[in-house]
C-alpha cells in the first residue's frame, strides 16, 4: 500500500464512533491538504468487509455524498452509532464533527 493510502486510512481509523469528519479534513490531517477528492477515491476502492469506519467521512456541506443504496447503507451505519442523519443524508457538523 502506498504512503498516501496509509496516511489517509490512519486518520480515518481514528475517527471515534458517533462522530464524522469531511473528506477535506481527512486529507489535511493526513498531510495532503487539498486532496479531498483523492480521499473519496481511496474509500471507493476499499474491499467489501473492510473494518475501516469509512461511513464516518462525509462532504464539506455535511452531507453523505453517496447515492441510492450506498447512501442508505452509510446513513444506517451512522444512525447505529447515534449520529442524527436526515433522510437525504444531512448531518449537523456543528454537533457531530470530530475535532482531533
Amino acid at each position: 500500500m502506498d504512503q498516501f493510502l496509509m496516511q489517509i486510512f490512519a486518520v480515518i481509523h481514528q475517527i471515534p464512533c458517533g462522530k464524522v469528519t469531511t473528506y477535506g479534513e481527512v486529507a489535511k490531517l493526513a498531510g495532503y491538504p487539498g486532496y479531498a477528492r483523492h480521499v473519496g477515491k481511496a474509500l471507493n476502492k476499499l474491499p467489501t468487509g473492510s473494518k475501516l469506519p469509512w461511513h464516518r467521512v462525509i462532504n464539506s456541506q455535511g452531507r453523505i455524498s453517496l447515492k441510492g443504496e450506498d447512501l442508505v447503507r452509510q446513513r444506517n451505519a451512522l444512525i447505529e452509532e447515534g449520529v442524527d442523519v436526515t433522510n437525504d443524508g444531512k448531518v449537523r457538523l456543528k454537533i457531530y464533527r470530530w475535532q482531533p
